[in-house]
């Protein structure tokens, strides 16, 4: 039998909004899982010094995508978890719109099994909703459910049928899942590159209206109502859509949202400059929408933020805007560009943050993470509240070096990253911010 090892993270503020903590006090681990938050004396076989810090759970993303396998080129499991710690994450789900796609349990076990080899964050599968996720034919719910899936998703690829739709939020509520909707109305959207609207106009692009946001979210609202089913909906982007959403949970339908830090932070306005670092799905909205995201975490109509990292390989993001594809690399800078925000803006405080990055996105999940109770596992995020620095993307650890935030500067540092009691980061070995 080994020895018991014990670990102190000494002095820092820790803020755990699960437990209700915010407090300068001592955080015990004990092989691998939070043993005590204490002030009193420990012995203890390695001491973290988190003085003037703030120490708080891991911080949980509840869909990335990793590319693995099929487009290694872009992401693998291990650069993209890799990426995930120097942001603060100590577990994230991943996309099953790989090619093959994760839609039996073989797939979502080498998922498992990469990330085990990487030896970096907690990788979740999140399993396929359809087969080949084509939207005609559900895959094997219960085989994805036995390879470790933790929630259903076709990924960015919308589920057009109701029928499709109805079924899959049934036969997830038999698992206690949920389905997690791209939420668009394809035929509404295709050839369009930004937000329909002025902007767009002017620009003379084919734009993607908010509508087709608000269309495919009504419908699952409803479906989730008429099924009972647990509903997540990825990537709010427009305010009818918050509206929607804030509606349901009053009515009481089993509904959760999240948005993403860069539809927090940019408008359609940077369009102006045709650069595809900014093209993204769903779309950079206008002021009023992005003001009413806000408005929306704020009431807690909106769960959780998201990345939503879509890595691409660096020749994939330097053509045009017409012809990259959608999608940026943002897992290593969400927290401090939402911390920018929300915090340094007024609109939130630090535990109310990180309810959002951590606690909220791991209920969505159903997973052992996103709090410092005792018992729980060592999953810690160590950073400075204070700090500041410029973004660049080409020290980024994930192989996507396409950010809309480039030379932007954050709020908050990441200075250690602990997964099951083992520092798997720190800063700056790999700086993404330096």
């Amino acid at each position: 039998m080994s020895a018991t090892v014990t670990q102190v993270i000494r002095g820092g503020r820790v803020v755990d909004p699960a437990i209700g903590t915010d407090a300068v006090i001592d955080v015990v681990v004990r092989d691998g899982r939070i043993a005590a938050l204490t002030n009193e004396p420990i012995d203890a076989d390695e001491v973290i010094d988190a003085t003037g810090l703030v120490v708080a759970p891991g911080l949980v993303d509840p869909h990335v995508s990793f590319r693995e396998p099929g487009d290694e080129s872009d992401e693998t499991t291990e650069s993209g978890s890799a990426a995930a710690l120097a942001g603060g994450y100590t577990s994230v789900a991943c996309l099953p719109d790989t090619e093959p796609a994760v839609d039996d349990r073989a797939a979502a076990e080498f998922i498992a099994l990469q990330a085990e080899r990487a030896k970096n964050c907690r990788v979740y599968p999140l399993g396929a909703v359809t087969k080949g996720i084509a939207g005609k034919e559900l895959a094997e719910i219960g085989q994805l459910v036995d390879g470790g899936a933790v929630a259903f998703t076709d990924g960015k690829h919308p589920i057009q049928s109701a029928e499709i739709m109805r079924r899959a939020l049934m036969y997830a509520r038999m698992f206690d899942r949920p389905i997690l909707a791209h939420p668009q109305d394809s035929t509404l959207v295709a050839g369009g590159v930004m937000h329909e609207g002025f902007i767009s106009t002017v620009l003379g692009l084919r734009g993607m209206p908010a509508a087709a946001e608000y269309i495919s979210v009504a419908r699952d609202i409803a479906l989730a109502e008429l099924t009972e089913s647990r509903l997540h909906i990825m990537c709010v982007s427009t305010a009818s859509s918050v509206e929607a959403v804030r509606q349901a949970k009053a009515r009481g339908v089993k509904v959760t949202a999240d948005l993403t830090p860069h539809h927090l932070c940019l408008t359609d306005t940077v369009l102006r400059s045709y650069d595809s670092r900014f093209k993204v799905n769903p779309p950079l909205r206008s002021e009023e929408n992005l003001d009413a995201l806000i408005a929306g975490l704020c009431d807690g109509t909106i769960d959780a933020i998201s990345a939503d990292h879509q890595p691409y390989a660096e020749e994939k993001k330097s053509g045009d805007l017409l012809s990259d594809p959608f999608g940026v690399s943002g897992i290593e800078t969400a927290f401090c560009m939402s911390a920018r925000v929300l915090v340094g803006g007024g609109h939130l405080t630090w535990p109310k943050l990180i309810r959002l990055l951590s606690t909220n996105p791991a209920g969505v999940l159903g997973i052992e993470a996103g709090t410092l109770q005792v018992g729980r596992p060592a999953d810690l995020v160590i950073f400075n509240a204070e700090t500041a620095a410029p973004i660049l993307a080409r020290n980024f650890r994930s192989k996507g070096k396409s950010s809309p935030f480039e030379a932007m500067e954050g709020l908050g540092r990441v200075e250690v990253v602990i997964v099951g009691g083992e520092i798997r980061y720190r800063w700056p070995e790999t700086d993404s911010t330096a």
